[in-house]
């Protein structure tokens, strides 16, 4: 659970703001510690909102392959608040629960397809500095996944690089929806990998 941020949580006001409790509460349940942080800008808050609505708008992908991308993504990043967010978003989208309570420990977990560990594999080597992202993996990913979907799941790693950096920079840790949603933790991680 959320304990300091580096910026602290500003306090959501005015009609603007009733309008951002308003739908986090009812999107969410109550008002997330993210939400006051970015308040201090509400111009960068409600073009992150808008750019998130976007791209769940999207559907050349399967979505349970982007929501495994996203966690892998936190979960190397190290944010607390995007795995437990996409966690009580996979609930909340009928997603395989068992599967994304998975993906902190994906690289040794018996639970994913072949191109469900493709995907994540790929995730993470987007997100390194520099990419690591080899002609190989997208060879492979676009003859499963054809173009579109290809590019869409490059542009949702993508998105989840912006949230979840944002996240950890801001010391933003996990609000607990999966754990208000009855859900079972989230594995830990194996081992540290080489």
């Amino acid at each position: 659970m959320n304990s300091t941020t580096r910026v602290p949580p500003a306090e959501v006001t005015g009609l603007k703001g009733a309008l951002v409790r308003r739908m986090s509460i009812k999107t969410l349940g109550k008002v997330p510690t993210a939400v006051g942080v970015y308040w201090h800008n509400p111009k960068v808050l409600m073009t992150s909102f808008r750019m998130g609505g976007k791209v769940q708008q999207w559907d050349a992908c399967d979505e349970q392959l982007k929501s495994f991308a996203h966690m892998a993504v936190a979960s190397m990043i190290g944010c607390s608040w995007c795995l437990d967010y996409n966690y009580f978003q996979a609930h909340n989208e009928n997603l395989d629960l068992d599967k994304a309570r998975e993906v902190p420990r994906w690289h040794t977990s018996d639970a994913f397809t072949t191109l469900e560990r493709e995907v994540m594999a790929y995730a993470e080597a987007m997100s390194q500095t520099p990419p690591a992202v080899t002609d190989e993996m997208s060879a492979r990913l676009l003859d499963q996944l054809g173009a579109a979907a290809l590019v869409e799941l490059t542009a949702v790693i993508a998105f989840a690089n912006l949230t979840t950096r944002t996240n950890v920079a801001f010391g933003i840790e996990s609000d607990g929806f999966a754990q208000a949603c009855g859900l079972k933790p989230l594995s830990q991680p194996a081992a540290a990998r080489s």
